[in-house]
C-alpha cells in the first residue's frame, strides 16, 4: 500500500499529509537541537564518513561501503565500519564483529561487510559507542558508517547520500506521505550524491552494481556450471525487482521470483517447502542469513559498485578541508 502510494503518485499520499507534517517538525526540531549545541553530539578522534540516504528501503548504501573500504585501503589507510546492526540483537553494545558472529547478534549488512572485507566492524544503537571502541581498538584510522545520515548524536566529517536511480525520490514527499526521511533541500549540504543505475541528475556521481559469479550459500564455492537457465530467486532487500531484473538480464529463465521484506528473518521450514529441486537464487545479504540451514543447490550473486575514478579524490579532499 505505502509503496503504492510513495511511487505510483497516488491521491491517497494526501490523507498522509498531518503526520507527515508532524514528522517535519519533530525531524527539523531535532536535528536544530543539536545544530545549536543543545544536544552534544559525539566527536570522533578520526575522521568519520557516512554512507546514507535520504529514502527508505534499499538504495545500495552496502556495496557503496565495501567499495569504500577497499579504495581507502587502497590509499593506505586502515578503515574500519560500524552500524547500528538493524535487525540483530546482541547480548551486549558495542558489540565487535568476529568470524562467528550471526545476523541474528548483528544485522545481515554487518555480517556481509566483515565478511566481504575483513575489516573492523562495530555495531551499536548508539553509533558513538562502536566508533570508541573502534578508536580504542588502534587498528582503525578511519571510520565509516554504514546508514546513520540522519544520526545526529555522531558528529562527522563527509556525508554522502545514495540514490536509487530508477525510482529516485518517488513523490518527494516526507514519511509517512512519501518515502523521504529529509527535505530533497538537504542533498545541498552533503559531499556527494552516488546515483546507483538509472539517470544520474546534474552532480551526482553514477554507479553501475556489477554482478559476479554464483557463489554457493553454503561454503562460497563458484557455480562452476552447476546452474542451468531454470532457477527460483528470492530477495530479502529494499527492492527485490532490481535483482530479479539483474538475474533475467544474466540469462536466467526465473520459475519462481519470490521478494520479501528487507532485512527479512528467514525460515528454513518456510524455504525448504517453497523451494525444491532448481537452483535457488539469492542476494550475497540474504546468503549471510541462510548460510546455516543452506540446501546445496542455493546460490548467491555477489555484486560490487562501479564508480567513477575521480569520485575518492573529491572525498579525499573533503576529508582534508
Amino acid at each position: 500500500m505505502l509503496d503504492a502510494i510513495w511511487y505510483q503518485n497516488s491521491p491517497l499520499r494526501w490523507g498522509l499529509l498531518p503526520l507527515a507534517a508532524l514528522f517535519a517538525a519533530v525531524s527539523r526540531a531535532r536535528r536544530a537541537t543539536y545544530r545549536l549545541g543543545l544536544c552534544k553530539a559525539y566527536r570522533s578522534s578520526l575522521p568519520v564518513v557516512v554512507v546514507g540516504n535520504l529514502s527508505v528501503g534499499g538504495n545500495g548504501k552496502t556495496p557503496v561501503v565495501v567499495w569504500l573500504v577497499e579504495a581507502l585501503r587502497a590509499q593506505g589507510l586502515r578503515p574500519g565500519v560500524v552500524s547500528r546492526g538493524y535487525g540483530g540483537k546482541a547480548s551486549h553494545y558495542p558489540l565487535r564483529l568476529a568470524a562467528d558472529t550471526t545476523t541474528a547478534e548483528a544485522g545481515d549488512e554487518p555480517v556481509l561487510i566483515h565478511r566481504r572485507c575483513g575489516c573492523p566492524v562495530a555495531v551499536s544503537p548508539r553509533r558513538a559507542d562502536a566508533v570508541r571502541l573502534l578508536e580504542q581498538s588502534g587498528e582503525v584510522d578511519i571510520i565509516i558508517t554504514d546508514d546513520g545520515l540522519q544520526h545526529y548524536a555522531l558528529a562527522r566529517d563527509v556525508e554522502i547520500v545514495v540514490v536509487d536511480g530508477m525510482r529516485r525520490f518517488g513523490n518527494g514527499c516526507l514519511l509517512p506521505m512519501g518515502p523521504l526521511r529529509e527535505p530533497l533541500a538537504r542533498l545541498g549540504s552533503v559531499d556527494a550524491i552516488i546515483c546507483n543505475g538509472g539517470e544520474p541528475a546534474p552532480g551526482e556521481w553514477a554507479m553501475r552494481l556489477v554482478p559476479d559469479a554464483p557463489r554457493r550459500v553454503l561454503d562460497d564455492l563458484p557455480a562452476g556450471g552447476a546452474l542451468g537457465p531454470k532457477v527460483d530467486a528470492l530477495a530479502g532487500i529494499g527492492h527485490p525487482p532490481r535483482f530479479f531484473a539483474t538475474l533475467r538480464e544474466l540469462g536466467y529463465d526465473l520459475v519462481q521470483a519470490q521478494g520479501y521484506p528487507d532485512h527479512h528473518g528467514f525460515d528454513e521450514a518456510e524455504l525448504t517447502a517453497r523451494f525444491g529441486e532448481r537452483p535457488l537464487l539469492m542476494t550475497e545479504k540474504d546468503a549471510v542469513k541462510c548460510r546455516a540451514f543452506a540446501r546445496p543447490n542455493w546460490w548467491y550473486i555477489p555484486v560490487r559498485a562501479e564508480l567513477p575514478e575521480g569520485l575518492l579524490g573529491t572525498l579525499m579532499t573533503s576529508l582534508k578541508e
